[in-house]
């Protein structure tokens, strides 16, 4: 009963067969205005391997060094749709790992570090739709009140994930401390009072090539 309760909260915003009606884009596919990037081994703004760049209309992330793009602009309440699909390079340390990335949403961007103050949307092969709470960031998922750390995980309760080569979309809805992530218009992961309820969306490079398209979010 609860779940379905928390569910018709979000229902306003929620998208009709898979598509959503307000969206307005933040990636115009040709460019990344309105985007900055922060590189591990370069700092703010400065990528002279090209880790990170817009190419025929997707971001384009090689993954070669640990870092992210992040929005300039800061958001509240919202609804976060975007696209991704692996791509096949992998470097250190991860070579051997997973392919991993992430989509961070309310991110304290006091300063460039890895990784901010922030709620994650895991894109992770496999594990797509875990939450990851970062610096001591809480939250309250299926009945538990989570404990402030350095990184805390939350798995997620259903898989929605495409195979490998497929093109994957994930939603994140985040409202009044209240969040839902959608794979594939599937419901995999939902909480409440996270204790971060605003700030930047950054999408992260973290050692494997991945592809970000179609990125939309509207304003709750």
């Amino acid at each position: 009963m609860k779940k379905l309760i928390f569910l018709l909260l979000f229902l306003p915003w929620m998208p009709a067969n898979g598509q959503a009606t307000k969206m307005i884009p933040i990636f115009n596919g040709n460019n990344l205005d309105g985007w900055t990037k922060f590189l591990q081994r370069q700092g703010a703004d400065k990528d002279p391997q090209q880790v990170i760049t817009a190419e025929n209309g997707t971001i384009h992330v090689t993954g070669q060094d640990f870092g992210y793009i992040a929005t300039k602009k800061s958001y509240k309440n919202f609804h976060l749709s975007l696209e991704f699909k692996w791509g096949e390079k992998k470097f250190p340390p991860r070579e051997h790992e997973k392919r991993d990335a992430g989509i961070c949403f309310n991110v304290d961007l006091v300063s460039n570090k890895i990784w901010p103050k922030c709620a994650e949307c895991q894109i992770q092969e496999g594990d797509v739709g875990d939450l990851w709470l970062i610096d001591s960031v809480t939250a309250f998922v299926d009945g538990l009140q989570t404990e402030p750390k350095d990184y805390a995980q939350v798995i997620k309760i259903k898989d929605g994930e495409r195979p490998h080569g497929d093109w994957n979309r994930v939603e994140v809805i985040s409202n009044t401390g209240k969040f839902i992530f959608m794979v594939n218009g599937i419901l995999v992961n939902e909480g409440e009072y996270l204790s971060i309820t605003s700030g930047r969306i950054l999408l992260q490079s973290e050692g494997a090539e991945i592809y970000y398209r179609d990125i939309k979010i509207e304003e709750l």
